[in-house]
């Protein structure tokens, strides 16, 4: 899918054909696409293409007819039991009268601008607009990473009494989203220094100050990814030791309340044999099959007070 965008004051709208100052924003474009635009702007197909794979890192590369700037984006993966958090490239073409965006699906941080919502966007204004891009990005990054610390935390609070491995596979797939970020944020972070250094791009001094912004912005994502990373890993190593004594507290209550009513299976076994009733304590009494229930409970609680003096239901 290929839109274009144009700037009309503080309205962005959508135009049925390229023109000088516009924006091309590529959703997961056809052959016959990458080829139009290719063809159209005199980009190398395989760099439009370079966005489709999902394995691509965080790059700058400079041709004569325009600059590649490939970052890595965050991307909520959503499936019928839970969410994941992934990273996905997303590249940007600036050319010498247009800027063109190739993703390989539709992320909150361009629909933003489709929406004319981002302040002092231009579509005229590449340069700047490059970088509001890295700021929207580092921006959701923070974001996503604040609702992995949330989910981090309803795990946690699940995890005390929990005797399955389902809470300790959400918190390995955090560490994983986790994982992605921290990898995707520092290739990010070199793409961001060059850019400041690089003089193919005229900044302002707005954008050298933008710019300045996104770097922070990133370097912070960095940090929070690095600490949320450090805590759930200890959160996962901690919380597999509790599963287990958890599951050894249960086996252990398990084997007191066996051992409770093996007391009265084996006088219920001693009676049951086929031996003469001579000799058997109350085997002649008319009470003696309510007399031999009885002491079978009296048995049996005096075991389990034992055991609740040794403290063993703890």
């Amino acid at each position: 899918m290929v839109k274009y965008y144009l700037s009309n004051g503080r309205n962005v709208d959508e135009i049925d054909s390229p023109c000088d100052g516009c924006w091309v924003n590529m959703v997961k474009p056809t052959k016959d696409e990458i080829d139009d635009i290719s063809e159209k702007f005199s980009i190398d197909a395989d760099d439009l293409r370079s966005a489709l794979d999902t394995d691509e890192r965080s790059r700058i590369q400079s041709e004569d007819n325009y600059t590649m700037v490939l970052v890595n984006i965050p991307t909520l993966v959503e499936s019928d039991e839970n969410e994941l958090y992934d990273t996905l490239p997303l590249s940007i073409f600036v050319c010498k009268k247009t800027i063109i965006t190739v993703c390989l699906e539709e992320t909150p941080i361009l629909m933003a601008f489709e929406r004319g919502s981002v302040k002092d966007f231009q579509t005229s204004m590449k340069s700047r607009f490059v970088m509001q891009i890295l700021y929207k990005t580092a921006s959701l990054y923070l974001l996503y990473l604040r609702s992995i610390e949330k989910k981090s935390e309803i795990v946690e609070d699940s995890l005390h009494e929990a005797t399955q491995n389902s809470e300790l596979l959400e918190l390995l797939k955090l560490q994983k989203s986790l994982l992605y970020f921290t990898t995707s944020l520092r290739s990010n972070e070199v793409v961001m220094e060059k850019l400041f250094k690089n003089e193919r791009f005229k900044k302002y001094p707005e954008d050298e100050e933008l710019l300045e912004d996104v770097i922070v912005e990133n370097k912070q994502a960095i940090e929070m990814a690095s600490i949320y990373t450090g805590i759930i890993g200890g959160m996962t190593d901690s919380f597999a030791s509790i599963i287990s004594n958890n599951m050894n507290v249960v086996m252990k209550t398990l084997a007191i309340v066996t051992i409770v009513l093996s007391v009265p299976t084996m006088i219920f076994s001693a009676y049951g044999m086929n031996v003469a009733l001579v000799g058997m304590p109350a085997a002649e009494s008319p009470w003696g099959f309510l007399i031999i229930i009885i002491v079978s409970i009296i048995l049996s609680i005096l075991v389990a007070i034992l055991f609740v003096k040794m403290k063993m239901f703890k």
